[in-house]
């Protein structure tokens, strides 16, 4: 009995063994008949003794070197320019390096030494103009969910330059200063705050940093002792100096939330080494009646 058990149990594993073996084997041939798109690199050249720049139509999320041939590191002051050249003298072999911008396209290049590098700088608008790339090559940010960053980067600049304003009462103003909520909307679970700061003195307004959060009602008034602040995911203008008698509209992106009826969203404005600070309040009825971004999808 013993040995006819032995018996039926070697058949089911010649039997299971065979069978892995084929299901993997259509799982390889399948998988060799994928037509997987291909990135077609840039083409650049480097130096020992002279720098390149190459400039993004967007700020630089991400750089790969692909060997200890190449250094590179951002430009001071200027988010969407980077500085590369060869680390070691005249390397024959050709490598390669990766950028990642933050609207979420991906640029990939083959660097060759060249001693006598004519061209240096590249501007990759430019430059895209002679490659064919596909709308579908986007990486995909984690802040962002499933949302593409070319798309969300669009909608932030549609509203921005069409700079309407939707929204006719949420306002402060003080010191010179006046802050303006001008319209609230909201796509695939994300709301685009349109603001707007109005600099009616001579003296320059220097924004440090911006603030969301939600705080009790009953203790916006006084100091917060109960407060939850939320993250930020994308600015469509970088925060900086407001000069005297200018006007600065910008879009703030955030995940969509809803307050409970007994708290307020704080959105506060911090002057540099100022006091000028700015605050305005929301309720959750405002938020509810953010304004639905049509037809986005058309910019897929």
């Amino acid at each position: 009995m013993k040995t006819t058990i032995k018996a039926l149990i070697l058949v089911l594993v010649l039997v299971l063994g065979y069978s892995t073996e084929s299901e993997g084997q259509v799982t390889v041939n399948n998988a060799q008949k994928l037509n997987l798109e291909k990135i077609d690199p840039y083409k650049i050249e480097v130096t020992y003794n002279k720098t390149s720049h190459l400039l993004f139509p967007a700020a630089i999320r991400y750089v790969d070197l692909g060997s200890d041939y190449l250094i590179a590191s951002k430009a001071e002051d200027a988010e969407n320019v980077l500085r590369v050249k060869a680390s070691v003298r005249n390397f024959e072999e050709e490598t390669n390096f990766s950028v990642i911008t933050e609207d979420g396209h991906f640029y990939n290049f083959n660097v060759d030494y060249n001693p006598l590098a004519v061209d240096l700088n590249y501007n990759l608008l430019g430059m895209q103009k002679g490659i064919s790339r596909s709308p579908t090559n986007d990486v995909l940010f984690e802040e962002l969910g499933k949302n593409s960053p070319s798309l969300v980067s669009d909608l932030m600049e549609t509203i921005y330059k069409k700079d309407k304003r939707i929204i006719k009462n949420k306002g402060a103003r003080s010191f010179g200063i006046e802050f303006l909520l001008k319209g609230l909307y909201i796509d695939d679970g994300k709301f685009y705050f349109h603001t707007q700061v109005t600099n009616f003195s001579h003296v320059s307004f220097n924004i440090d940093f911006i603030d969301f959060k939600v705080v009790d009602k009953k203790l916006a008034k006084r100091t917060v002792l109960q407060e939850r602040t939320l993250s930020l995911l994308k600015v469509y203008k970088p925060l900086g100096e407001i000069k005297g008698k200018t006007v600065e509209p910008n879009v703030f992106l955030l995940d969509q939330f809803t307050i409970a009826n007994d708290k307020v969203l704080l959105i506060e404005i911090y002057e540099k080494n100022g006091d000028r600070h700015q605050v305005l309040k929301l309720k959750n009825s405002d938020l509810v009646k953010s304004k639905l971004i049509t037809n986005s999808k058309s910019h897929d």
